[in-house]
């Protein structure tokens, strides 16, 4: 405080006898000025205004304006997350992160690393996005819990990419349980929770649980005034409409988000909508439609330069382009989303995800599926033995990531290779996994589910 006073009076050009008068002695000012007395209120303000500047200024050293101009500058950050690459987005929030713990602010860091959090979710670099919102949730740690549901979320969303399903919902459903339990609810908070448990859920096979969710998140809807949320909640439910095979209700709600995010320019999440529709049309038979829908939205992901979600668009669009008979393209698609090369081993070797490749830590759902995908092509041009270590490979990936539905299908395709290549009691024991992951959908991997909201 001393120094900061010594320090403004001298760029003023003030002596200490100017700064005191009137009410204060030039030896007042010399002792706190050499840090042996703090100023009292009333000083505070008398300094102050002498000296022509806030309050807050001259007690904190923050200039008045630079929390404001930090949101201002965080706004735009995520402005250009929405509409460019998320690289040139994290370097303004990285930038933003500095400058926001030089000068103390606690909130702007939060939301500074909340930004950069997302920019690391669409490039895939999923272990540093988690630890950045994990950060989040640490610097807010004394705020109300609404405040650290976004980072929660992230962290969540984080685990379902990498492929751990059950810790992505165990994540979502304690936040619920304590949001539920508090008192008067925060119905964006809530939705922004029941929205994304939505995709965990249905992965795992517990549609009824999904559907629940969704009919929450519907009843919240109109309580929140955020379209940004709102649009997101159509994209979840649409996801327990196909399941139900209500595909016009749920191309109708993927409509609703789609021109939501196409006003607020929020070019991924418009990506998102068109892969979405893309898997309607495929699962209703119309695959043309559904190229063009999962082609419109690789395009869009290609460009914003989110490399994660290509690779699973990719993977989606290789699974029309074999039903549509174009099994070349197809595999040519899919081979190096799950290939990784290295110098010491030339050509194609088969991993669990290296660089640039889906894998057990990055898209494993989608990872399992190209390989699913690669062991029917194998199987249809007759070679059991590529299609097999495909097969394998998918259902290692799988298991981990507790996708029972993809599970059992998994396990059906190869017991049906084995049994047809004469290895019966192998064939049994696949059949028997993918049984034991369908008994009872939803209710071998949760616990009880969270708490319905005080509506």
């Amino acid at each position: 405080m001393g120094r900061r006073v010594s320090r403004l009076r001298a760029e003023r050009g003030l002596t200490q006898k100017q700064l005191a008068e009137p009410a204060y002695t030039p030896a007042y000012i010399s002792t706190l000025e050499s840090g042996k007395v703090r100023p009292s209120e009333a000083a505070l303000r008398h300094l102050a205004e002498r000296l022509g500047v806030s309050h807050e200024e001259l007690a904190t050293g923050r200039p008045a304006a630079l929390a404001t101009e930090l949101r201002l500058r965080l706004t735009d950050a995520r402005l250009a997350l929405s509409s460019g690459a998320p690289e040139d987005a994290a370097a303004l929030f990285e930038a933003l992160h500095e400058e926001a713990v030089r000068h103390g602010f606690a909130a702007e860091q939060a939301a500074a690393l909340l930004g950069l959090g997302d920019c690391l979710l669409e490039s895939g670099a999923l272990v540093d996005a988690r630890d950045c919102f994990a950060s989040v949730e640490r610097l807010l740690a004394d705020e109300p819990l609404p405040r650290r549901v976004p980072a929660i979320r992230g962290r969540a969303t984080a685990h379902l990419l990498t492929g751990e399903l059950r810790y992505a919902c165990y994540l979502l459903e304690n936040a619920l349980d304590e949001l539920n339990a508090s008192g008067p609810h925060d119905p964006e908070a809530l939705l922004l929770l029941y929205t994304a448990s939505i995709a965990p859920y249905m992965d795992m096979g517990a549609h009824v649980r999904a559907a629940h969710a969704a009919e929450l998140a519907l009843a919240l809807a109109p309580s929140v005034s955020d379209p940004a949320l709102i649009a997101g909640m159509h994209r979840g439910v649409a996801r327990t409409l196909i399941a139900e095979g209500r595909i016009a209700e749920a191309d109708a709600s993927l409509a609703k988000a789609q021109e939501l995010y196409r006003q607020l320019q929020i070019r991924t999440e418009l990506a998102h909508c068109h892969w979405m529709r893309g898997y309607v049309h495929a699962q209703h038979g119309n695959l043309e439609r559904a190229e063009s829908e999962l082609r419109t939205a690789r395009s869009i992901l290609a460009a914003k330069r989110a490399a994660l979600f290509t690779e699973q668009v990719e993977v989606e669009l290789a699974d029309v382009l074999r039903r549509r008979g174009r099994a070349e393209e197809a595999e040519a698609l899919l081979r190096p989303l799950v290939t990784a090369r290295t110098a010491e081993a030339p050509g194609d070797g088969l991993t669990e995800g290296g660089a640039g490749a889906l894998g057990a830590g990055r898209g494993a759902v989608h990872a399992g599926g190209a390989h699913r995908l690669l062991g029917l092509i194998a199987e249809e041009r007759g070679d059991t033995e590529a299609a097999e270590e495909h097969y394998c490979a998918a259902l290692s990936l799988l298991e981990r990531s507790s996708a029972t539905g993809d599970l059992a299908d998994l396990c059906r395709l190869l017991g049906d290779l084995l049994r047809r290549t004469g290895r019966v009691e192998a064939a049994m024991d696949a059949y028997r996994t993918g049984l034991g992951h369908r008994a009872a959908p939803g209710t071998t991997t949760l616990g009880p589910a969270p708490a319905t909201p005080p509506f």
